[in-house]
């Protein structure tokens, strides 16, 4: 529920999402189609978002793309995890889409803007 939600909230402001339904894909993606930035859910069946993240920051082609973990992990010390495998934001689910939208816009323009 949570991604058909977000991927409508954020075709509707314009972004083109690609969905991966597993870590592997999603790290198979980004190899592919390199995109300007990767919404990673840290709960992902076959390799998990913290595996997938290392591998992403690891493949010289993708290890530029900004990543935003998104988890239902918010005890102390996840946002550091997340911090620690690669990612370079943080956001709790449920997904509050304000705050996500501010983060994404923000990293975007750091990238295109170094």
């Amino acid at each position: 529920m949570n991604l058909d939600m977000l991927k409508r909230r954020l075709s509707r402001k314009g972004y083109e999402l690609l969905i991966a339904v597993d870590g592997a894909e999603g790290v198979e993606l980004s190899r592919s189609h390199q995109p300007d930035i990767i919404l990673m859910d840290m709960s992902l069946p076959v390799m998990d978002g913290w595996q997938a993240t290392r591998e992403i920051r690891n493949y010289p082609k993708t290890k530029h793309i900004p990543v935003i973990a998104l988890t239902a992990h918010a005890m102390a010390g996840d946002r550091e995890k997340c911090m620690a495998a690669g990612c370079d934001d943080y956001d709790t689910k449920p997904i509050e889409f304000p705050r996500l939208l501010e983060k994404i816009e923000s990293l975007l323009k750091k990238a295109t803007n170094p």
